[in-house]
């Protein structure tokens, strides 16, 4: 039996895979008339190399470059997605663990009850060291998760919704 989707989300972090996952989830939205949540969680370890974020009196213009580039492409999505006939589209936009806040937070704040991701691009050897995000969230998740592996064609660089050729 065929599950119908209430609630999508999908997490972006601006690689094909992430833009075939999330072409998919906006076609499972529309088939469904689901609720669509468009993520990106920037890596709170990655922050770690700026000591000094916590302190109001030091300029964090370049963080808030960062964030406001992640909201601009957020949007763009969302703005493709609402071309599509979507018109139940949400944007998230947080600093964390990117496993934790797709397989635990963010299903349970907002009851997901399907994940899309993109397939990592790691080897054996990083996923080993480091572990993928997909596979924490696979194995995780209480929902279903669907993992969307790149097709060349389709994300070819001219076809990016990231560069706005849309």
């Amino acid at each position: 039996m065929e599950k119908n989707y209430q609630k999508i989300l999908v997490a972006i972090d601006g690689s094909d895979e992430a833009e075939q996952a999330f072409k998919k989830a906006v076609a499972i939205a529309k088939k469904n008339k689901s609720q669509l949540f468009i993520a990106h969680i920037s890596d709170s370890r990655n922050l770690r190399i700026f000591p000094n974020l916590d302190r109001p009196d030091q300029d964090n213009t370049f963080i808030d470059q960062v964030y406001n580039m992640a909201e601009t492409t957020l949007n763009t999505y969302k703005k493709w997605a609402e071309k599509q006939h979507l018109s139940e589209v949400k944007i998230i936009l947080r600093v964390g663990s990117p496993k934790i806040e797709i397989s635990t937070n963010l299903p349970k704040e907002y009851n997901i009850d399907l994940i899309l991701l993109g397939a990592t691009g790691l080897n054996a050897v990083e996923r080993l060291l480091i572990g993928s995000v997909s596979e924490y969230v696979a194995r995780n998740a209480p929902c279903d998760v669907l993992i969307a592996r790149s097709d060349e064609a389709e994300t070819h660089e001219n076809n990016r919704i990231a560069n706005n050729n849309f």
